[in-house]
């Protein structure tokens, strides 16, 4: 892989789920890109929400099962990588569970909190399974739990670190 150029990930995720024997991936466009949002303060006084899609959970949590799995996971940030677990189907899996952070960067995370570069993190981070091959599940189910997580977090989050699968 040629790291110099931009991944082409529609070429690279069809490529991938045809290997695996799946049907083909339906991409879900939408016509309008959401709205930028800037930073209203500086990112070392603002406090990152980690949402991974990689499907991570907490050790004695329940897996997540294959493709269209909406639920969440909370995961507290307080605590090592080493107690997160992953599980998808389209992604080998090996290089994640050896080091969670790959997909999951909880210590990375507070790594820059520690050295000051981000002014805090979440108290929990969410975690989804990104195989969701209904977009109307994912639009109806997921975001919305999300979002409804978010909400009643005690801290209030600047913004949404987002790591896609």
């Amino acid at each position: 892989m040629d790291l110099s150029r931009p991944v082409d990930y529609i070429a690279r995720t069809t490529e991938q789920y045809s290997a695996l024997g799946f049907e083909p991936y339906q991409w879900a466009h939408r016509p309008d890109p959401p709205a930028w949002a800037p930073l209203d303060k500086p990112l070392s006084e603002s406090t990152v929400l980690l949402v991974g899609s990689g499907g991570a959970y907490r050790e004695g949590q329940v897996a997540f099962h294959w493709k269209d799995d909406t639920g969440i996971r909370h995961i507290p940030t307080d605590q090592p990588a080493s107690d997160v677990r992953v599980t998808h189907f389209a992604y080998d899996l090996e290089p994640a569970r050896s080091d969670p952070n790959i997909v999951f960067p909880v210590d990375r995370l507070n790594e820059m909190v520690a050295d000051g570069t981000i002014g805090g993190l979440a108290p929990e981070a969410l975690a989804c399974m990104g195989g969701i091959y209904s977009v109307s599940r994912a639009e109806e189910e997921l975001a919305p739990a999300i979002l409804d997580s978010m909400a009643q977090m005690p801290t209030d989050i600047d913004l949404v670190l987002l790591v896609p699968v």
